[in-house]
């Protein structure tokens, strides 16, 4: 026996499932604040509380998925030129936890000087910065695995940081291609020793997934104070 409590997804009991599911919702409905934009690893704020950082191609609904989770309409903000965010923004959550929204990636009409910067820029966060817990990798279930998608999985493995592939935007598909996408994701996470082995389906319009992403990702933040 570890001593350690077991995570969300180790939980069978229904009671003990739905107490977590509370605290996820109590935590991410608490005060949830912008505090930097960073453009350079110089500007990183000081490594005070843990950090869950999202990634994800740029439109593949990175800020819907945030403001799902906080319950708020404009935490994050989705830029009106895909692939224009180029910062690090953290949001302090209740003081327990920093959710960080990473720029997306992949846009097609980005110079390849500029997409060079984001990965190197990207590693070197990734690989130094010893709060960051987890990365919550985002991808569209109606698209197949882009090779900028895979690219930044190889990046995570490189920097040795655990990542958790999330499919977004899953009430858009019929279950036959929700299934084969599963399928095909499933396939692919084997091949990267980073990769979490399960995978969260959700979709910021119903609400799907949501519930339980919270709960797994409210196991990183720190006690709440008495």
């Amino acid at each position: 026996m570890s001593g350690l409590a077991p995570s969300f997804r180790e939980l069978t009991n229904e009671t003990d499932i739905a107490a977590a599911v509370e605290d996820g919702r109590r935590l991410f409905a608490g005060p949830c604040d912008f505090i930097f934009g960073a453009q350079k690893l110089g500007q990183l704020p000081p490594q005070t509380l843990p950090e869950i950082a999202f990634a994800g191609r740029s439109n593949v609904g990175k800020s819907s998925l945030v403001n799902a989770l906080t319950g708020r309409r404009t935490l994050a903000r989705a830029s009106s030129e895909p692939g224009r965010t180029k910062q690090l923004n953290f949001f302090d959550l209740a003081q327990r936890l920093m959710l960080v929204d990473m720029p997306g990636y992949g846009y097609a009409r980005a110079a390849k000087s500029v997409k060079e910067d984001w990965q190197d820029m990207m590693f070197d966060y990734l690989r130094g910065r010893p709060v960051l817990r987890r990365v919550v990798v985002l991808c569209d279930t109606r698209i197949e695995i882009k090779s900028h998608d895979r690219e930044v999985m190889t990046l995570l493995d490189r920097a040795a940081v655990s990542f958790q592939v999330v499919l977004t935007k899953c009430d858009t598909v019929k279950p036959a291609q929700l299934a084969a996408k599963r399928a095909e994701m499933e396939a692919e996470i084997r091949q990267h020793p980073a990769a979490l082995p399960f995978l969260s389906v959700t979709s910021s319009q119903t609400g799907e997934g949501i519930e339980a992403l919270r709960a797994e990702l409210a196991e990183f933040a720190l006690p709440k104070a008495e």
